[in-house]
């Protein structure tokens, strides 16, 4: 399955990159496709909203999104999860799928 990692990332350090990368590894072990936000790092004068769009565009050619840890706390995840779901797209918890919920 093709996977989306959405979790927080403003105002923590490194942007939680090494989550985000940590999380990359782990599924692709798992045998997922993965796209990550984190993957083409930060773009001179970009705002919140062009890592948004840029992000969305990122989960659309996905078929599921994995949620890491605080992901309801961060304003960018909780937008992701919610469209996912309304496109009906699984969103869960990125340790409930790597348990074998694939």
């Amino acid at each position: 399955m093709k996977l989306y990692i959405a979790g927080p990332m403003s105002g923590l350090p490194d942007f939680n990159y090494p989550a985000f990368q940590d999380a990359e590894r782990r599924l692709i072990a798992a045998g997922h496709e993965v796209e990550n936000p984190a993957t083409p790092g930060q773009v001179e004068g970009w705002g919140w909203r062009d890592y948004m769009r840029r992000g969305i565009r990122q989960m659309l050619d996905c078929e599921g999104v994995a949620l890491l840890p605080g992901w309801e706390d961060s304003r960018g995840a909780s937008i992701e999860a919610r469209l996912a779901r309304s496109l009906e797209m699984p969103a869960a918890d990125l340790d409930y799928i790597l348990r074998g919920a694939r």
